[in-house]
């Protein structure tokens, strides 16, 4: 009987990170050892989590081995410490191809009735109910350079976390309080900084913000974990949801 006790309470533990595994995330992720023990505690046990739900599917003969995959893991659960593991609902894959991959695209305009093929190379893709698609060339990049403005798993991340209320519109799940001053404060941001690409100027967050809502949320997601303080100075409201939203973030702002 207490074998039976040992090995339901066994089973019924959360997953958790060996210390050997946390050892290389030291090693492989320096700049997470500026997050608040508590906040690291939860990355660690959400990346655990993560391992244990996700598959990762390494592509036209790319290899990822235990130190890598924890990686991805921790990297994807960046913006989840706050939020919390309802971010991974609704998703079982990871797809990583070696780098950039191509797209094939279909377009059906119902009005004129024509049909537009084209194909685009991309570094990362997040559908809606299917897999996180990553470049792991641009992962490592992103980690070369870890206070550069980029962030591409934090990118596709934050579609996840933005598809969860079934509207891809760069507003999350939140609050009807929140989700009210959220809606105002980054329409008004992004109208203007649309404006700003539309004329032409040169603008310090990256001009892809200005796509659509669902990406303008996505980039400033990566300025939130790679480049704060510009975030701050270009996007205060905006820097101030995220930071409400996403906690403090490793990179000093």
């Amino acid at each position: 009987m207490k074998s039976l006790l040992r090995r339901l309470r066994a089973a019924a533990a959360p997953p958790s990170l060996s210390e050997a595994q946390i050892a290389k995330l030291q090693l492989s992720l320096p700049f997470l050892d500026r997050l608040a023990p508590g906040r690291l505690q939860r990355l660690h046990a959400l990346a655990a989590r993560f391992l244990g739900e996700k598959t990762i599917t390494p592509l036209q003969g790319l290899e990822l081995d235990e130190r890598q995959r924890l990686q991805l893991a921790c990297l994807a659960c960046l913006p989840l410490i706050e939020f919390g593991a309802e971010g991974l609902h609704g998703w079982k894959q990871v797809l990583v191809y070696p780098g950039a991959f191509r797209v094939h695209r279909r377009h059906h305009d119902e009005d004129t009735g024509v049909v537009a093929e084209w194909v685009d190379e991309l570094a990362g893709e997040s559908w809606d109910l299917g897999p996180l698609v990553l470049s792991w060339d641009d992962v490592q990049a992103d980690l070369a350079d870890p206070e550069a403005g980029y962030q591409l798993v934090v990118h596709e991340m934050a579609h996840k976390i933005d598809f969860l209320d079934g509207a891809m519109d760069g507003t999350p799940p939140l609050p009807a309080a929140w989700q009210r001053e959220w809606a105002r404060d980054f329409q008004a941001a992004y109208d203007t900084f649309c404006a700003r690409v539309d004329r032409g100027e040169q603008t310090p967050i990256d001009a892809y913000a200005a796509e659509a809502p669902e990406e303008f949320f996505a980039v400033a997601s990566e300025y939130h974990f790679s480049a704060p303080a510009l975030l701050k100075q270009e996007m205060p409201a905006v820097a101030a949801h995220l930071q409400r939203f996403y906690g403090d973030s490793p990179i000093p702002g």
